[in-house]
């Protein structure tokens, strides 16, 4: 197994949480919510985020040279998630995963 420095642990971690917090805050809160919650452009850029994060957790975690690829296209789509959940509002949680995440992942992509 590859050694897995402090700074990656923590990128994975905010990833992992991400992708958590993105996937449960759609499925539970926007799906009851509905409304602008539940519009296709919201919904799709959630469940993108999600997939995304989970992605660039799996790079790091496998030790893949591709997870800075990776880590850069997470950074630009947490970026939006959160501007969008800003946006739409009542999402703070969703809104700090997604910040956090982005900026672990730009560090990790330069």
């Amino acid at each position: 197994m590859h050694h897995i420095d402090q700074t990656t642990r923590a990128c994975i971690d905010a990833c992992l949480n991400c992708y958590g917090v993105c996937q449960s805050t759609a499925m539970g809160h926007c799906l009851e919510l509905g409304g602008a919650h539940t519009e296709k452009r919201h919904f799709t850029l959630m469940m993108a985020c999600a997939e995304i994060c989970r992605t660039a957790a799996h790079f790091m975690l496998i030790g893949s040279d591709h997870h800075r690829h990776v880590c850069a296209e997470c950074a630009e789509i947490c970026g939006q998630c959160a501007d969008d959940c800003e946006r739409i509002g009542d999402m703070e949680v969703c809104v700090a995963a997604c910040r956090a995440c982005a900026e672990h992942c730009r560090n990790m992509a330069a």
